[in-house]
């Protein structure tokens, strides 16, 4: 999967994404961030956790100037046209080589230096052997990068760690060699603060734990990121790779990319739907839960749309291709959940401001530490040892991991449920919403004609009068005659044959069915043939049109015997979503430019209060502004392009992936499924999203605040401090990775439904 630009010459665009290699922490990403952005015009985000940047840049500038400057920063970068980032080799993979290696020659270390018991004579030497292949190859990309970023006069996260295990490891061979710690028989106990001793004392434990410790750390991060990353590379894998095309009345098996907009195709049961269409023969049910999130398949027939990736659990189709390549909505929604992923939330740009000055503070601080405990006469030992402790103990991984490891989970997760979050920065707006505006039309009702209610006259049935204006209807085109005609034939079946057919403009229809005279529209078109409602009927006919509803009066024969109620009916689940947005602590707002009568209707079935009805479609962005001036923080929900510019004018947009392109490109939230309980969920998982993040980020901080004091008062020995360090990464890591466990309404509801009708079947008793 690949952006726009990935598509065309980046050259001729604007915007570019770059694969970033050699990064190893938050503030590489913060470097090579400022690296870009001061070259004139452009304008570049970095992601430690996608290890991807995105670039805004002039129109003329060669992409490979930006190469350029990332590489002279001492990192590497692969344009989207030399190949695909997704091809490099796994950095968890070459992480666990060292780390089990380092993990094998610093074990026996660790524990000469933990248990006296076990020290025989020059053990120290041995324990010299083990550690320098850890320090010096297991810490290998520790130096690396701290050399490149050297030459560059600049210091990461990585220079705490090289500077450390260096200096633990240099003194304790300086210790061997010209001290007193290389003769037989030299004891060295364990202490969990820092040890105090002078010449005598050696560090191996430290260099070759630290080391360890932090490899171990950087792997689990490396494959928590990749697990994080999941959703998004199963949403890119969903396209099927080849098609059955049909070519001059014969299938011809060719790859996807060959595939052309209006070239129909087959699709048997249990394959994947090659690339979005309209069914033109056959009838099925498809799944599209990988997509969607829905669990149930959707019946799909002549002349309904299908998306590419979902997958045809039913009967043979053949389908019209619509949209092909990067136009698919699959693809269209990957790009978007990718770009989210490239983004930053305000909170995560400020930790890399953080990241950005905390390393040259530190270092600071540890030569002042050394320097302190020099003058008060601790001795060469202490001061080394206390300084070294707060190098390590100092790494703010955790802080450059607490962003954007949960915006990676939570964006992943929310594609799993039909949820697509556009950027990181609509975190921050879920928060502060207090008022959502629902659209009625095609958001809370279903935006097209159903026949709610039939109502019999005195010696009628439903039946025949379901029978009678079914098949008369189903002959006219008028969206409220196909409501007649398609209600009958769903609940009657395939309608009897109309003979003498004719449509009378804005009145109605008649002719014969079966024998009968019949006639079928409004009201005034009996009342011209002599024919009028029963005060029952008529009843019925003046409630439904005080409610904003269509009346259609049915006789045959001579004799006025039914109305028939057509409306845009309320979605089933659409006062659902109305509760869960309420007990979000949201004010429900319904705006439509229908009638005040048929807007109340609606706004009573699902239980919203304050209704704005009759508002032009122009007029939509002033009522958002207008909340807006009111001191609301305010939700839109829509689904039409009509909805597009108060979706971008509203403090967050929520477009209904069932709707227009339009409108999908102007929200801030895309829910791919028309279900509007979706837009709770979406709600919902944006706000653990950012409590997430702010939780990480207060252990992060808070782990630093507590630390720092103890390293610099001896307090700490460094290897338990690069033990901590290490744990507090996979700490936040851990905490992110809980929002994979969110869990939709949706399917809660859908499971509890189930339940409930599995315990009301009753139980065949033999």
């Amino acid at each position: 999967m690949t952006s726009d630009v990935h598509d065309a010459n980046p050259v001729a665009g604007q915007q570019i994404e770059l694969a970033i290699g050699g990064m190893t922490c938050a503030s590489c990403a913060a470097r090579v961030e400022r690296k870009l952005n001061k070259l004139d015009g452009v304008v570049a985000t970095v992601n430690y956790a996608t290890e991807r940047a995105r670039v805004d840049f002039p129109v003329g500038l060669d992409p490979r100037r930006l190469v350029a400057e990332v590489e002279a920063a001492g990192y590497s970068a692969v344009l989207p046209a030399a190949g695909n980032p997704a091809g490099r080799e796994d950095p968890a993979g070459a992480l666990r080589r060292r780390l089990v290696a380092s993990a094998v020659l610093s074990a026996p270390v660790i524990v000469l230096a933990m248990v006296p018991a076990w020290q025989f004579t020059y053990w120290q030497w041995v324990s010299l052997v083990l550690a320098v292949p850890v320090v010096v190859w297991g810490a290998w990309p520790f130096h690396h990068a701290a050399w490149a970023n050297a030459r560059q006069g600049a210091a990461t996260m990585d220079t705490l760690v090289s500077v450390g295990t260096v200096a633990a490891l240099g003194w304790s061979v300086y210790a061997l060699l010209w001290g007193t710690a290389g003769v037989a028989g030299m004891r060295h106990g364990f202490e969990w603060r820092a040890p105090m001793g002078g010449a005598g004392s050696i560090y191996l434990e430290v260099a070759a734990g630290v080391t360890t410790f932090i490899l171990a750390g950087r792997y689990f991060e490396a494959r928590s990121k990749r697990r994080a990353g999941a959703a998004l590379r199963a949403l890119l894998e969903l396209g099927a790779r080849d098609v059955a095309v049909l070519r001059e009345g014969r299938e011809q098996r060719v790859a996807v990319e060959r595939l052309a907009v209006g070239e129909r195709f087959v699709v048997r049961p249990g394959e994947k739907i090659a690339t979005d269409g309209v069914v033109v023969e056959g009838g099925s049910a498809v799944d599209a839960s990988m997509l969607t999130g829905e669990s149930v398949p959707v019946e799909v027939g002549p002349g309904d749309d299908v998306v590419g990736g979902t997958v045809n659990a039913g009967g043979r189709l053949v389908v019209r291709a619509s949209r092909v390549g990067a136009d698919t909505q699959l693809a269209q929604l990957a790009r978007l959940v990718e770009q989210a992923q490239a983004g930053k939330a305000a909170v995560q740009r400020l930790a890399d401001r953080v990241s950005a000055v905390f390393v040259p503070v530190v270092i600071a601080l540890s030569l002042g530490t050394g320097a302190f405990w020099l003058v008060a006469g601790a001795g060469a030992a202490a001061a080394f040892t206390a300084a070294v402790a707060v190098l390590i103990i100092a790494c703010p991984c955790a802080l450059g991991l607490a962003t954007p490891t949960a915006l990676l989970v939570g964006t992943g997760r929310g594609a799993q449920l039909g949820i697509v979050i556009k950027g990181p920065e609509v975190l921050e707006s879920t928060r502060r919403v207090d008022t959502v505006v629902l659209d009625k039309t095609g958001t809370v009702t279903t935006g097209r004609m159903e026949l709610v209610e039939v109502h019999p006259g005195a010696g009628t049935v439903r039946a025949e009068v379901l029978s009678l204006a079914g098949a008369l209807e189903n002959a006219s085109e008028h969206p409220v005659g196909r409501a007649i005609a398609g209600a009958a034939r769903q609940e009657l079946g395939e309608p009897a044959t109309v003979t003498g057919f004719t449509g009378i403009p804005g009145l109605g229809v008649q002719g014969s069915v079966d024998g009968h005279e019949v006639l079928a529209g409004r009201p005034g078109l009996l009342r011209e043939r002599g024919l009028e409602l029963p005060e029952s009927l008529a009843a019925v006919q003046a409630a439904a049109e005080q409610r904003g509803q269509t009346a259609i009066a049915v006789a045959w024969d001579g004799q006025a015997r039914a109305v028939l109620v057509v409306a845009d009916a309320v979605k089933p689940t659409s006062a659902e979503a109305v509760a869960r947005l309420r007990g979000l602590g949201l004010t429900p707002v319904l705006l439509t430019g229908d009638n005040q009568a048929a807007a109340r209707s609606v706004a009573e079935q699902v239980g919203i209060q304050e209704v704005i009805a009759e508002v032009l479609p122009r007029d939509k962005v002033e009522v958002i502004t207008r909340l807006q001036n009111e001191g609301r923080v305010v939700a839109m929900v829509g689904d039409g392009v009509n909805d597009a510019a108060a979706l971008a004018q509203a403090d967050l947009g929520l477009a209904l992936g069932t709707g227009t392109d339009v409108a999908i490109q102007a929200g801030d939230l895309t829910l791919v499924r028309g279900d509007l309980r979706a837009a709770a969920d979406a709600i919902r998982l944006s706000r653990r999203t950012l409590r997430t993040i702010k939780g990480n980020l207060f252990w992060a901080f808070a782990y630093n605040v507590a630390a720092l004091p103890l390293a610099a008062a001896g307090l700490l020995n460094p290897m338990i401090a690069g033990a901590a360090m290490a744990l507090s990464s996979a700490f936040v890591v851990t905490n992110s990775l809980r929002l994979r466990r969110f869990r939709s309404a949706i399917a809660d509801t859908a499971m509890a439904n189930t339940s409930v009708a599995e315990a009301k079947t009753p139980v065949s008793v033999k």
